[in-house]
């Protein structure tokens, strides 16, 4: 079923656990499914456009995969619906990526549509990406946001380890950001992707 404009209320599944997301940053590979285990993560979901490293070979898909299913963990590549750098020349303003756009591709949609029928299902997932700090990825700013946005409750492990709202994520990135007028300035942060999304994406 695509997703449409209708709501997806998190109040349908009361019994449901939050959708989680992570990003490795500075962790090691032990450190990372660590931090998975201390949650109790049951899947994976990889959510970078492109799922390698150059910097650190150990998080690439393969690798990846295998090490964190020897712990026990289910791996899924997503970042083709759900990644942060899409190449869909319509998902682009003045050659950045817009995430205003990017919400109503159908690829993206349908992506949104998986992790509500995961999360109706309770299951425990947690998205992943490479940036350490919630607030300067698309896992917060586009995908969290959507789900946010339908009633599902995102925590998202930080790069300390700590487990922190969405709305936690959103008070840091309008913490110091002032518009002209003296108020909150989160738009410009949160419409346009950056390379500090995924920083393993190609150029």
């Amino acid at each position: 079923m695509a997703t449409d404009e209708r709501s997806h209320p998190g109040s349908d599944s009361p019994g449901s656990p939050p959708v989680y997301t992570i990003g490795y940053g500075a962790r090691s590979l032990d450190e990372f499914v660590a931090a998975l285990k201390a949650n109790a993560i049951e899947y994976l979901v990889d959510v970078r456009t492109a799922p390698y490293s150059k910097f650190k070979p150990d998080f690439s898909k393969d690798w990846l995969q295998h090490h964190v299913e020897q712990a026990g963990i289910r791996y899924l590549f997503m970042g083709d619906t759900l990644g942060g750098q899409p190449k869909d020349p319509c998902c682009h303003t003045d050659g950045k990526v817009d995430y205003d756009k990017v919400r109503l591709q159908p690829f993206f949609k349908s992506g949104i549509d998986r992790l509500y029928n995961a999360f109706h299902q309770q299951r425990r997932i947690a998205l992943m990406c490479s940036e350490g700090r919630p607030e300067q990825c698309h896992r917060s700013k586009l995908i969290g946001e959507v789900l946010a946005e339908s009633g599902v409750p995102v925590l998202h492990i930080d790069e300390d380890g700590k487990v922190i709202t969405q709305n936690d994520v959103i008070h840091r990135l309008t913490q110091g950001q002032m518009d002209l007028f003296g108020g909150p300035s989160f738009t410009s942060r949160k419409r346009y992707g950056s390379r500090e999304d995924e920083e393993e994406a190609p150029g």
